[in-house]
């Protein structure tokens, strides 16, 4: 089983982030910052030995993948911030590509939502906008993300590079696009490309919407709070999706009531081992834990319950489901180094390597360590 771990790139400075939020501004103010909001709180999460590194340095990275390699996680899936020809947060990836003293497999996820201020503010101010253009903006991208697509580390299937996008649902241009960027990559000599995406929208309504993609990955655990106990009709939340987007469409926010929203770890573990996949292109994804209170405060999410023995268990019990019931060979975790959201495998503080070692412990008793 191929363990492929999301990879959040924002643990170093840019100039944009330092005009938006200040001087110095990486993913660690955030985390840094963090307080204790109720009794029994984890926060702030500490990393071991206090290793806030800096992903600027080509050796942070090298760390990364060394111990990723050493308990059994295939590959990262770096995400990707392209606003119609302006990026974000490349270097990390950039510097990956680069290194080739790094023998990891890779792949992209396009992050291709507006950038705001709403998880400080309810004015939800844009900080910069999404758009999509038309071919010659969809060839520029693609032609950015050749010089990936063409690493041998790559991840393909079939000779067709992986791509990501975490919300298509909010792309109006989305088959044109795919289409395009589909026959570039003939014309570069692959077999064409294989598109992912990691967001319930599509799947609220009719798990077979997303006709131009092969993968839809449960990701997780944004997959389990949408649909565990939604008995709500479908007219319903259609309603609801095409307010998101209008909403999206108009750079608006949607208020969020300003209390935490606590969550049981087992219950939606449960849920997940419990239930079958969502159609045929499903692709399994865990989660380590979750908390974004160091981003949103008393508006955020926490799950409650986690210790790295429970999340082995059902890692264990979600590798079998993935051959068993999705019938893949590949999975996804959140994540490698979401640290402001709790989803992280890096060492810290109160575990060490635990969650780490709980990964390793169970691809070796699967039999599914990679080579």
């Amino acid at each position: 089983m191929k363990v492929i771990a999301f990879y959040l790139p924002q643990f170093h400075e840019i100039p944009e982030n330092n005009k938006w939020w200040g001087e110095g501004f990486t993913e660690w103010v955030n985390v840094r910052k963090s307080k204790p909001l109720f009794e029994g709180h984890r926060q702030p999460r500490v990393p071991l030995n206090e290793n806030y590194y800096d992903l600027s340095d080509i050796n942070v990275i090298k760390w990364q993948t060394e111990i990723a390699k050493k308990y059994g996680i295939y590959g990262f899936c770096f995400y990707h911030y392209w606003f119609n020809g302006h990026l974000l947060l490349e270097k990390p990836v950039e510097n990956f590509l680069h290194e080739r003293s790094i023998d990891m497999p890779f792949c992209i996820c396009w992050a291709n939502e507006h950038w705001t201020n709403g998880w400080v503010s309810s004015e939800n101010k844009v900080l910069i906008e999404q758009s999509y253009g038309q071919e010659a903006e969809w060839k520029e991208h693609y032609d950015y993300l050749k010089q990936f697509l063409q690493d041998s580390r790559y991840i393909k299937i079939d000779n067709k590079p992986l791509i990501v996008i975490y919300r298509p649902d909010i792309i109006d241009c989305i088959s044109d696009m795919i289409s395009c960027w589909k026959k570039l990559a003939i014309a570069d000599g692959f077999d064409g490309l294989v598109f992912a995406y990691q967001s319930p929208s599509y799947d609220l309504i009719n798990p077979d919407s997303a006709i131009d993609f092969d993968y839809d990955i449960e990701y997780q655990p944004g997959y389990a709070r949408a649909f565990m106990n939604d008995s709500t009709p479908s007219f319903i939340r259609k309603s609801y999706r095409n307010m998101l987007k209008i909403a999206y469409k108009l750079k608006i926010g949607i208020s969020q009531p300003k209390r935490i929203k606590f969550y049981d770890y087992n219950q939606v573990w449960n849920y997940i081992i419990k239930s079958p996949p969502i159609s045929n292109k499903s692709v399994p994804c865990a989660f380590v834990d979750w908390d974004n209170t160091p981003r949103r405060g008393e508006s955020g999410v926490v799950f409650t319950g986690m210790n790295p023995e429970t999340f082995g268990y059902y890692f264990k019990l979600l590798v079998q489901k993935g051959k068993e019931q999705y019938h893949k060979d590949f999975m996804f975790i959140f994540a490698w180094n979401e640290w402001a959201e709790g989803g992280y495998l890096e060492p810290d503080e109160e575990n060490g390597f635990r969650n780490l070692e709980e990964i390793k412990n169970a691809l070796l008793n699967l039999n599914e360590f990679p080579d």
